[in-house]
């Protein structure tokens, strides 16, 4: 999703979903500021993208674009931090879940967060175990906070190319 972000400088996040500090994120706090708020925005954003790597066909495994030349990238978490135009709540899913009205231009990405090299393995074994952890599984769990605890590294927009270059 990320080489399809630069490739045509927009993206269509999955059923439209993404995740916010939203009013009903904020009355889940006590306390916290928006930066502690945005952090954990940040934080559900990164276990949906062990998700979508579960869902891609492999199971997490490197995944290649069929028919554009590029080699298989590696399984690493992504999250794109972008100003939204409408967006609206989707309290039925999590606190931080919204839903956008449009595209994410490249215009208005303000940084991509990315996993480093050293976060594939806890990834990898995560992909495998993501849907037993959300059904209570203990040990998935674990597994899951194994690949949460890897801070993503950032990235402001004009390096995303070089990026996906490295990868």
């Amino acid at each position: 999703m990320l080489q399809r972000l630069v490739d045509d400088e927009s993206l269509h996040a999955l059923s439209g979903t993404a995740f916010a500090v939203t009013p009903t994120l904020r009355e889940s706090y006590a306390e916290g500021d928006d930066d502690e708020l945005a952090e954990v925005a940040l934080r559900e954003a990164a276990l949906a993208s062990l998700r979508l790597l579960a869902g891609e066909a492999g199971g997490g495994q490197e995944q290649s674009d069929p028919g554009s030349g590029r080699a298989a990238l590696p399984p690493r978490r992504v999250v794109i931090e972008a100003e939204a135009g409408e967006v609206s709540a989707r309290p039925d899913l999590d606190d931080a879940v919204v839903r956008l009205g449009g595209p994410v231009r490249i215009a208005d990405v303000i940084a991509a967060y990315v996993d480093n090299a050293s976060a594939e393995a806890a990834v990898t074994a995560a992909v495998e175990v993501v849907d037993d952890a959300d059904l209570g599984d203990e040990d998935a769990e674990l597994t899951v906070g194994d690949a949460q605890d890897h801070d993503l590294a950032w990235y402001a927009t004009q390096e995303l190319p070089f990026l996906l270059e490295l990868l």
